[in-house]
């Protein structure tokens, strides 16, 4: 995503991806610390969705809007992204059938995985 403009920078479920461990690991230029970042978010993938995953194969990812290819292999294979492209949705929020079940499922379950001190 070479276009860092604010409407790039969201998924299009809504998400930050300027949040994002994934997004922030893309963007780490020490490769120490970007390896700790990869480590932490298969740590986070086996526990939240039982799937081991190494931390190399954690991928780069420039956010679910990307044009560059590099796309993280769960945003590769999210049914909401999908859809929204689909549909030429750059949000969601714009869908006519929003809030869709799939949001709906989506935002449940990060509410449900997310920690009260995340902010």
């Amino acid at each position: 995503m070479d276009d860092l403009s604010v409407s790039n920078l969201f998924a299009f479920c809504g998400l930050n991806c300027s949040t994002c461990r994934v997004y922030t690991a893309t963007r780490e230029n020490d490769p120490v610390r970007q390896k700790a970042i990869r480590e932490e978010i298969a740590a986070t993938i086996y526990e939240r969705y039982g799937s081991r995953v190494t931390p190399a194969e954690v991928t780069d990812c420039d956010g679910c809007k990307s044009e560059t290819g590099r796309l993280f292999s769960g945003c590769r294979k999210c049914e909401i992204r999908q859809c929204a492209v689909e549909k030429e949705k750059g949000l969601c929020a714009f869908c006519e059938d929003y809030p869709c079940e799939k949001l709906r499922k989506f935002i449940l379950a990060e509410a449900v995985d997310r920690d009260p001190g995340d902010g």
